[in-house]
């Protein structure tokens, strides 16, 4: 009986115990925090992301770190864990909990963002895995380019400028041209109303003129039908 009574509170340690790793694992929790934003020179040819987790109710065993980034339409896998390109993209992981991703190559077509995940596999709570609110990375040109948009700039506006003064001076002699052609008939209506006046006055003048060339005939002849 005591034996049987030794191994019934030994197989009661054993079952405590499994409850208690599965307790513990179900209970894990973790955060993880990220910087917003962060900006790299043009000069810059490697940069380093950061993040930062927390866990608690977890195994001592190391967790998974996983990188994603996301682009305007798409997304990449970079490192889950494993990193897809070695030369492009390495993980470290530092003391205190403290991840970085290196980037090298820098180039304005890895500006996106950046997302760091933390995952303990050994855990089946849906807490144990957990992604930061990520990080836009941002790098800068360089000002000679900037420089080249405003010549760019100012050059389509001097186009534009002399463009508009070309059309407008072409509108202004084509209408001019048509002021022209309505001018001219006009001006020959004007002439052929005054040659018709002309005519008018004319014939009046010689009906005027024999009119009075014919009136002293008239009064001789009434003079001589009085003496008679």
């Amino acid at each position: 009986m005591a034996s049987f009574n030794k191994l019934k509170n030994v197989l009661m340690l054993a079952f405590d115990w499994i409850l208690y790793g599965a307790g513990a694992a179900d209970s894990c929790q973790v955060t993880v925090t990220q910087p917003r934003f962060q900006e790299a020179d043009y000069s810059t040819r490697t940069v380093f992301l950061t993040c930062v987790f927390s866990a608690s109710g977890c195994s001592s065993s190391p967790p998974q770190v996983l990188w994603f980034r996301f682009l305007t339409n798409k997304h990449e896998d970079l490192c889950t864990p494993g990193c897809t390109d070695h030369q492009k993209y390495k993980v470290h992981v530092l003391p205190e909990n403290n991840i970085s991703l290196q980037i090298n190559n820098l180039t304005v077509d890895d500006n996106a963002v950046y997302i760091c995940g933390i995952a303990f596999s050994d855990s089946s709570s849906p807490r144990s895995k957990q992604a930061g609110d990520g990080t836009v990375l941002t790098k800068t040109e360089k000002q000679h380019s900037n420089g080249k948009l405003i010549l760019m700039i100012i050059a389509s506006s001097l186009l534009f400028l002399y463009s508009t003064t070309v059309f407008t001076l072409f509108v202004v002699y084509k209408v001019g041209s048509k002021s022209d052609t309505f001018k001219y008939p006009f001006k020959k209506k004007i002439s052929s109303g005054r040659k018709i006046f002309q005519a008018i006055a004319q014939e009046l003048q010689k009906q005027r003129y024999t009119e009075h060339c014919q009136q002293p005939d008239d009064l001789e002849d009434d003079t001589v039908y009085q003496n008679r």
